[in-house]
């Protein structure tokens, strides 16, 4: 099919020339056509319609019509001349315009001189089977011819969901190198949530986080998105995560999973591997601390919301850790156009986030009111000179796992939670005890004082979601800015004076 959109490529030669003949011999009544030129005006159309269908070569040049004409007649298609250009090539666009505006082959003027008879027969004969084609080209040409913001492509593009993360990726190495990688998974838009979460080695931060984000207790822990530790790394007293591991959820919740803190297993890697050290660093367990140093001062100023998990109660030395890192954290970038920032009270002008004490792996005894009201107490006291936000926030007497106790129970209380062991079938134990004097007992399921892991982790997720989403910075921050956000704090973090000097002080 040629570039006006006829489909009968067979109609040159000699099926033109027995055509026109045969429009000679259908002259019709006298009284409707005038003389001899203007009958071969009536066909003129026609003639020109297939002569401009020819390719450039000779067959353009054969052309007996316009050369035939007199002069008088040849001036009246020279007024479309301005419309269609001199070169042939150029046509079949006066050709399909004069279509679209009249609705019939040939300029206006010769339509209306034809509205009689003749007119029909030409339809008939060439502009109905391609007046289709010359349609669907104007479309497509008007089309073209827009502004390319009106692409259908990327107007798809903008209606389609977020992609949806199978896996967790890099967002720092083992080597403490900054990855772009997470950037394609990220949005312009604002309502974000961001956690993170640091703890010792071994106490079930990866497994956490998966279940806070993605998976489910009743899944393998093989295909969780944060990959916990197998049983031949327990071991071994290996760690599993290296570096800060990032990952988003389709309801824009941002989840950071860390290497541990303080981990004798990196420091032996370290040591064993024979592994260069930077030149700041003189000594592997000074390495090791500042790493971690590192990581959860980072933590401190680009999350909403940071667990700090433990699998026991409780380790001074990480309470340490927490002020070291808290009075290491980099200020928060004030904004060029805020001069305001930097002489109002620390508190309004630094940005600290809030702060989740977990008790992983808690036993029976750690769920008795008496001795939650002592955990509660005791981390009061070693956080009361803290400026981060660790009580007020989170409450397990408002998830109703407690139902007995009223809301003023915890005169003191702190954004603690309590997550059970987790076990598949531990109830047979216990349902054995009272199987001899009461045999209906048995059914039951024993008493474990506390709700299952199951409904414990669902109750830590709602409420850690619901935790207030504070402004990270003095600008409002979208996904991909707080990304180029966190890439400065980090670089920050790594070249940081307060960090360097605390490093010589440990040497």
């Amino acid at each position: 099919m040629s570039e006006s959109g006829h489909s009968q490529p067979g109609m040159y030669g000699q099926g033109r020339r027995r055509r026109r003949r045969r429009g000679d011999r259908d002259v019709g009544p006298p009284g409707q056509n005038l003389s001899g030129p203007s009958r071969d005006r009536d066909y003129q159309p026609r003639e020109r319609r297939d002569g401009s269908e020819d390719p450039p070569g000779p067959l353009i040049q054969k052309t007996p019509i316009i050369l035939a004409k007199p002069p008088g007649e040849r001036a009246k298609p020279s007024q479309n001349a301005p419309v269609s250009g001199a070169p042939v090539l150029e046509k079949p666009i006066m050709l399909m315009k004069a279509r679209d505006d009249g609705g019939k082959p040939g300029t206006p003027t010769e339509s209306a001189a034809q509205s009689s008879g003749p007119p029909s027969k030409i339809e008939r004969e060439g502009q109905r089977p391609t007046q289709p084609v010359y349609q669907i080209q104007n479309r497509g040409m008007s089309a073209s011819a827009s502004s390319g913001a009106l692409d259908p492509m990327v107007g798809q593009s903008k209606l389609l969901p977020p992609e949806k993360m199978k896996h967790s990726i890099k967002l720092v190495d083992d080597q403490m190198n900054w990855c772009d990688s997470a950037m394609e998974y990220l949005r312009d838009q604002t309502d974000m949530l961001v956690v993170g979460v640091i703890g010792l080695q071994g106490t079930g931060k990866s497994t956490i986080m998966s279940l806070l984000s993605a998976n489910t207790p009743e899944e393998d822990q093989r295909s969780f998105v944060f990959r916990p530790q197998t049983q031949e790394i327990k071991e071994r007293g290996g760690n599993q995560s290296t570096g800060i591991d990032f990952f988003i959820t389709q309801e824009r919740v941002i989840f950071l999973d860390t290497q541990p803190m303080l981990s004798p297993s990196i420091l032996d890697h370290l040591i064993n591997n024979d592994r260069k050290l930077p030149p700041e660093y003189n000594l592997p367990h000074t390495y090791v601390e500042m790493q971690s140093l590192q990581i959860a001062a980072f933590l401190f100023t680009v999350c909403h919301v940071v667990i700090v998990v433990q699998d026991w109660f409780t380790d001074l030395n990480l309470y340490r850790f927490l002020q070291t890192a808290e009075m290491l954290k980099p200020s928060t970038p004030s904004a060029s156009h805020d001069s305001t920032g930097s002489s109002g009270s620390d508190d309004g002008a630094e940005y600290y986030p809030h702060i989740v004490f977990l008790q992983n792996k808690a036993r029976r005894d750690d769920f008795c009111p008496r001795n939650l009201k002592n955990m509660h107490m005791v981390v009061d006291k070693l956080m009361a000179h803290s400026h981060l936000k660790y009580k007020g926030t989170l409450s397990m007497l408002d998830c109703n796992i407690f139902p007995g106790l009223g809301q003023d129970y915890l005169t003191t209380e702190v954004n603690m939670f309590l997550l059970p062991v987790q076990e598949n079938d531990g109830e047979d134990n216990l349902t054995k005890a009272g199987s001899g004097t009461y045999p209906l007992f048995s059914l039951l399921p024993g008493y474990r004082g506390h709700p299952a892991f199951s409904t414990m982790v669902s109750k830590l997720r709602s409420q850690i979601l619901a935790m207030p989403r504070c402004q990270l910075s003095h600008t409002i921050l979208t996904e991909k800015n707080w990304f180029h956000y966190a890439a400065r704090i980090w670089d920050g973090v790594k070249k940081s004076s307060a960090l360097s000097e605390y490093s010589r002080l440990l040497c």
